[in-house]
């Protein structure tokens, strides 16, 4: 769901590449760990309030001094806050500067051309250093399907849109795929830097920077390594002035140092709830939630809901081996969305029980006392069990066997819901 401009850039140069899944860190820890790995980036330190910034300020021990918002998401610079403070990166000339653009970002909401209207919330700053690039380049390693490994992206043009870039001007773009069984080569990194366009003095700084960016890649499990701009500064040397770096979410196991560093404020909390009970969950712009089993029966499903006027609020997968209290979990997580005005189960029980399915409904409706029409449709395991198991339960809950009477039933009710919202009436289902 994290979706850069380099994994769009890379389903330019290889349309058979895929998203990934991943963890996104804040630039001041992949800041962090690139120094780990000896990569020059910009003396900074983090900030959680105004006090701390002012003193981080202080302590760098220069006038020149950038303070940046920790949101994740692209377009800070552009951004605004809802204190009123237009943009999440500001130059500051002196550090006293530097509290009074924390006070507008700390504890506020920033919204950026990838956050949508809603924005994200700002609870901490990053300070660095202001260092004085001569040449700024673009530089990202990531996984690509097409040629099953690592592939490396650099531009001349960096510190820009890298996606306005590549569509202006493709041929400023350089790829290179790297064998992952065999590494990245000292001869393939000082190639790259020649192609870019490094001046003969930087190319091999530019080169041994890239092998360490790759060292970091591959040994932190990460499905992109973006740096923009990497820039050769006024003392000749070659720093990663910004980074964002994507972790492979299988390998949280033996990346714990990693993603104990995960900000969960930055997420959705319905998919945060929904991952701590192990539930598949992405939330949508419609308004009737849906409980299915399986990745694409939840897509069919959506798409019957699609086709019959309404519009989903929700992607979510209870997998195979659900339990009630998963089940009820899900209600909980569904129903919290206040635009849902319905909600449809459609269960298919192979594996997953039909009775385990509708005694975990019924536990939800009487737990969460919810007030919106509920549609079920189950088929297969037990299913004569869990329609006996609904129907003595007293609560109205609409049965429906086929599909697409289902998703109908899911568009009318929802409908009438909305009209009652909006009339400010209170419409018991239940």
């Amino acid at each position: 769901m994290f979706r850069t401009a380099v994994a769009r850039l890379a389903r330019r140069a290889a349309p058979a590449a895929v998203p990934k899944r991943h963890l996104s860190v804040h630039e001041y820890v992949s800041a962090q760990l690139l120094q780990e790995y000896g990569v020059k980036v910009p003396r900074g330190a983090v900030a959680t309030s105004v006090a701390e910034a002012d003193r981080v300020a202080r302590e760098l021990g220069t006038d020149d001094l950038v303070i940046k918002a920790q949101v994740l998401a692209g377009g800070r610079g552009k951004g605004h806050f809802d204190s009123g403070l237009q943009g999440g990166v500001k130059v500051c000339f002196e550090p006293a500067e530097v509290a009074k653009y924390a006070e507008g970002m700390l504890g506020h909401t920033l919204v950026t051309k990838q956050t949508g209207a809603a924005g994200k919330p700002c609870n901490k700053v990053y300070i660095v250093e202001r260092l004085y690039p001569r040449r700024e380049y673009y530089f990202s390693i990531l996984m690509d399907r097409k040629y099953q490994g690592p592939v490396m992206v650099g531009s001349n043009q960096g510190g820009v849109d890298i996606e306005g870039v590549a569509a202006e001007n493709p041929d400023a773009i350089i790829t290179m795929p790297v064998d992952i069984k065999a590494g990245l080569s000292h001869e393939q990194a000082l190639e790259m830097a020649t192609k870019m366009g490094f001046p003969t003095k930087a190319r091999e700084e530019a080169a041994q920077t890239f092998l360490k960016l790759y060292n970091v890649f591959i040994e932190k499990d990460a499905t992109m390594v973006e740096i923009n701009p990497l820039s050769e500064v006024s003392t000749g040397e070659i720093v990663c002035m910004d980074a964002k770096i994507g972790f492979d979410d299988n390998a949280d196991f033996r990346q714990a140092d990693v993603f104990g560093k995960r900000d969960t404020t930055q997420e959705d909390q319905r998919e945060v709830k929904a991952a701590e009970a192990k539930l598949n969950y992405i939330g949508l712009d419609g308004n009737i939630g849906c409980l299915v089993n399986g990745a694409g029966l939840a897509m069919a499903t959506m798409d019957i809901i699609k086709l019959n006027g309404g519009d989903p609020a929700n992607f979510l997968d209870v997998g195979g081996s659900a339990t009630t209290e998963q089940v009820t979990d899900a209600f909980k997580i569904i129903s919290s969305d206040p635009r849902v005005s319905a909600i449809l189960v459609n269960i298919f029980g192979g594996i997953m029980r039909c009775d385990v399915i509708a005694q975990g409904v019924i536990e939800a409706c009487q737990t969460l006392d919810l007030k919106i029409p509920l549609i079920v449709r189950l088929q297969g395991t037990n299913v004569d069990r869990a329609k006996e198991l609904i129907q003595n339960s007293g609560l109205k809950i609409v049965s429906e066997d086929n599909l697409d009477e289902a998703a109908k039933k899911a568009v009318a009710l929802s409908q009438i819901t909305q009209i009652a919202r909006e009339a400010e009436v209170e419409v018991s289902f239940h």
